[in-house]
């Protein structure tokens, strides 16, 4: 920040103040008092005038900075001086004045562009300080959440309690649904929390969302996909037995005439046993699929409790490894005695699907290897994965496989990944499948 002219005015300065200083002291030394007062006055007042010429220089430089600080640009030095080390001067914190208010100027519209930005999102956004106060809520939120102006979150427990504990309850990364009712509609609503830093305060960034929109497709998407099963499964077993039917029909009647039994050839009696036993047939496996609805249905609410996740995986290995397949199994649990909340009965079904699946799906493949993996994520949610080394599920069908009676397989019922994902729902956790080099079904329990 320092001229040349006041760099060289300093070093003229201190080198008088030196000879001075010399002087007196050599006047001293040969007795001569009444110069040695007079150089010793000077010593005084070039001493006075030095700290006076710094002073003013750090006054004008502590004058700026205190007016950066308070974001007062107005403050200018006066350019034409006497003395040109100070024009200098005045004309450096001028020059860096105008550059700190440009720069200002431009963060004050790129904050505006931010703000205007947040204030179109048809999100949520809300950040939230540890003690609880909302720092910026933009208007999406507050008409989602039905509330003006939002100032804490505690103002919650006026909108509803439920909705106030998971806000108070959100930690970084963690998300959470909550369906919200006020007096003009229902809402349902997903929330994200990620946690930001800003000068130097730890804040947490809150993303609310209505997915109401997003579920009623998702909804209608799923009964479509229902009914389509549904309507081929039905159709399937009806066809031949209307055909059959009306095959039989033929035999005893003519014309609208029923015939007498002494009228009918051997051969259609036969003919008429194999049908009916055609129809039989049908019909217990129509009765099957029925049975199989109703088991999907009726999935009891999961007898909890505390299982170590080795015992579990190593129960269902035992169940699923056939010697004489050409199948390596593996059992890989970190922390060794890692325990998981759950019905011990039902996720072993939901395991043992997951391994038929696999092992189905490797067939002869030579070198097969099917694993069983459980742990703690990065969300400090436990899991457990069934990843297998197949061909994998072909991508237009990642979306079909969770279709209640949806099935590739000329046997099955097809319920087996709908019922586990109805498993993990009661559960109050989540069944994911990822199928690239290999396939991965991953259970998550809250």
């Amino acid at each position: 920040m320092m001229s040349k002219h006041i760099y060289l005015q300093l070093i003229v300065r201190v080198l008088l103040l030196a000879i001075t200083a010399l002087a007196v002291g050599f006047l001293f030394f040969y007795e001569n008092y009444i110069l040695f007062a007079v150089f010793l006055f000077l010593l005084g007042l070039q001493t006075y005038y030095l700290l006076y010429y710094v002073n003013q220089t750090n006054r004008k430089i502590a004058y700026f900075f205190d007016a950066i600080k308070n974001e007062d640009f107005t403050l200018r030095f006066p350019e034409k001086l006497s003395g040109k080390s100070l024009t200098e001067l005045n004309h450096s914190l001028n020059m860096l004045n105008t550059m700190v208010q440009d720069i200002h100027l431009k963060k004050q519209a790129q904050e505006h562009f931010y703000q205007e930005i947040l204030k179109q999102a048809d999100i949520g956004i809300m950040t939230i300080n540890p003690k609880g106060h909302i720092l910026y809520a933009n208007p999406t939120i507050e008409k989602l959440l039905d509330y003006h102006p939002l100032n804490h979150v505690k103002q919650l427990q006026q909108i509803d309690e439920k909705l106030y504990d998971k806000f108070a309850g959100l930690k970084p990364f963690e998300s959470s649904t909550h369906q919200f009712v006020n007096e003009r509609e229902k809402t349902e609503l997903a929330m994200k929390a990620t946690a930001v830093t800003v000068d130097g305060q730890e804040l947490l960034l809150v993303i609310v969302q209505d997915i109401r929109k997003e579920l009623d497709e998702k909804e209608t998407d799923s009964w479509v996909k229902l009914i389509r099963v549904l309507t081929h499964e039905i159709m399937n077993t009806i066809t031949p037995i209307t055909s059959i039917s009306e095959s039989i029909l033929k035999y005893y009647k003519k014309g609208e005439m029923v015939l007498e039994a002494s009228e009918l050839p051997g051969e259609h009696l036969k003919s008429t046993v194999k049908g009916l036993e055609v129809i039989q047939e049908q019909g217990n496996g129509l009765m099957n699929f029925v049975q199989s609805y109703r088991k999907f249905l009726s999935v009891p609410e999961p007898d909890r409790e505390l299982v170590p996740a080795q015992n579990l995986l190593e129960k269902v290995k035992l169940l699923l490894d056939d010697k004489s397949e050409n199948i390596k199994f593996e059992v890989d649990v970190v922390p060794n005695s890692l325990e998981l909340y759950l019905d011990q009965r039902q996720i072993s079904q939901v395991l043992l699907n997951l391994g038929k699946n696999a092992k189905q799906s490797l067939g002869a493949q030579e070198n097969g290897a099917i694993k069983f993996v459980a742990g703690i994520n990065e969300a400090n949610k436990k899991y457990i994965q069934v990843w297998d080394n197949g061909p994998g599920i072909p991508p237009e069908l990642m979306d079909e496989i969770f279709v209640p009676f949806f099935t590739t397989k000329n046997t099955g019922t097809g319920i087996g990944l709908s019922l586990s994902k109805q498993i993990m729902r009661l559960h109050g956790g989540s069944i994911r499948v990822l199928s690239k080099e290999h396939t991965v079904f991953t259970l998550t329990f809250d």
